[in-house]
C-alpha cells in the first residue's frame, strides 16, 4: 500500500502542472517567439487529436529556433491533414490483440494493461493517436475481469502498463491496481512505459517514490527520449530518483526525421543515456499511423545510421533498431 501522503502542496504540484499544459498552437509559438514563424493544421483538425505539451518541457526548447528537435516532436504542422496510403489509424494491430478490457496480449508471456487514454504531452507522431479509448479503456469495476484473466493464465509473467502514460493516474488508482497484480504467484515484473519523467519531472514526487520502494514486484521502468536535450538537470533527478527506489531504467526512442535522424543525434541521445545510468533499449522506426508520415525515415537510410554509430559507441550503448510487425511473435530487429 502507498504510505500516508506528504503534505497537499507536495501532493499536487505535478497535478497542477499537468493541468496548465499548454494547448494553444499560438500560445507555444509566442513563448518560443515564433509567432509568424510556423503555421499549424486547421484549428478544427486540431481537436481531434490536441495540442498537449507541459511547460517544463517547453522549457527545453531553443527559444526562436523553428526547427527544434523538441517543438517539432509536439507541434501540428499541416502535413498532418495530407492523407497517405500505407499510413493507418492502426498500424500495429492493437485492436485485434485486447483480450479483455483494458488488456492487449500480443507476445509469449506479456500482458499489456491500457490503463489510461490521458497523456502529459502529445507526441505528434504517436502511434495510439487514433485509439479508442473510450471502448477499451476500462473503469474501476471492469478491472476484476482483467486480474482475474492473468490469474488464471500462469503463462503471464509480466505485466506492462501503458497507455496514454500510467502515470497519468494518481497515485491511489496506480496502488490498487498493482497491489492486485502483486497478489498473482506467477507474475514476476512489472514493466511501466512512461514519458512523464523527461516531459513531467514533477511526477516523480516522494510520495510516487515510497509506492515504488514498496512494490513486491520487480519493476521496470522504460522510459521514452527520443534526444539527448530532453533530459535536463530535472529530468536527470527524477531518473536517478527512480533509480534510488529501484527501479531499472530503459530508454526507447522513435527515429523521426527532422528530431534524431543523424548519426550525431543518435550519438548524443546515448551519451547522455549513459550519464544518467539509463540503458538504450530500442530504436523503433516509425508505425505508420495516419497523419505522421512527415516523420518516417526510410528502412535503410535508419540501418545506415545505426551502423555508423556502431563505429562511435561501445556495443551496449547501441539500441536494437527494431520494427513492429502487426502478427509476429515478437519486435522484429532491423540489420
Amino acid at each position: 500500500m502507498i504510505p500516508q501522503s506528504p503534505p497537499v502542496k507536495t501532493k499536487q504540484r505535478w497535478q497542477q502542472a499537468l493541468a496548465s499544459a499548454v494547448s494553444d498552437a499560438d500560445e507555444l509559438l509566442a513563448q518560443l517567439g515564433l509567432s509568424q514563424a510556423l503555421t499549424a493544421i486547421d484549428k478544427d483538425k486540431i481537436r481531434q487529436f490536441p495540442l498537449r505539451v507541459p511547460q517544463s518541457y517547453i522549457n527545453k526548447m531553443r527559444y526562436g529556433d523553428k526547427h527544434d528537435p523538441l517543438l517539432r516532436q509536439v507541434f501540428p504542422l499541416i502535413d498532418e491533414s495530407v492523407e497517405v496510403e500505407g499510413y493507418l489509424q492502426d498500424p500495429v494491430g492493437d485492436h485485434l490483440a485486447v483480450t479483455s478490457p483494458g488488456m492487449l496480449q500480443k507476445y509469449q508471456g506479456r500482458a499489456l494493461l491500457v490503463t489510461t487514454g490521458a497523456c502529459a504531452v502529445h507526441c505528434r507522431y504517436c502511434f495510439r493517436r487514433h485509439f479508442p479509448y473510450a471502448d477499451s479503456n476500462p473503469l474501476a469495476s471492469q478491472w476484476q475481469q482483467t486480474i482475474e484473466q492473468i490469474k488464471h493464465d500462469q503463462s503471464i509473467n509480466e505485466v506492462i502498463l501503458s497507455g496514454g502514460d500510467p502515470l497519468s493516474l494518481s497515485d491511489d488508482k496506480l496502488s490498487r491496481l498493482v497491489e492486485d497484480l502483486s497478489a498473482i504467484p506467477h507474475l514476476k515484473r512489472l514493466r511501466i512505459h512512461s514519458r512523464l519523467p523527461v516531459v513531467l519531472p514533477e511526477r516523480i514526487d516522494e510520495r510516487l517514490l515510497a509506492w515504488l520502494e514498496r512494490c513486491p514486484l520487480k519493476v521496470m521502468m522504460v522510459i521514452h527520449a527520443n534526444h539527448a536535450n530532453e533530459i535536463d538537470n530535472e529530468a536527470e533527478q527524477a531518473l536517478s530518483s527512480l533509480q534510488k527506489a529501484g527501479c531499472q531504467l530503459l530508454n526507447q526512442a522513435v527515429l523521426l526525421k527532422g528530431v534524431n535522424d543523424t548519426a550525431a543525434a543518435l550519438v548524443a541521445l546515448s551519451e547522455r543515456l549513459s550519464e544518467v545510468d539509463v540503458m538504450p533499449y530500442y530504436l523503433h522506426l516509425l508505425d505508420k499511423v495516419a497523419g505522421a508520415q512527415h516523420f518516417d525515415v526510410p528502412e535503410l537510410e535508419a540501418m545506415e545510421l545505426i551502423a555508423a554509430i556502431r563505429t562511435q559507441l561501445p556495443g551496449y550503448l547501441v539500441p536494437r533498431l527494431v520494427r513492429e510487425i502487426q502478427g509476429e511473435a515478437s519486435k522484429t530487429v532491423i540489420g
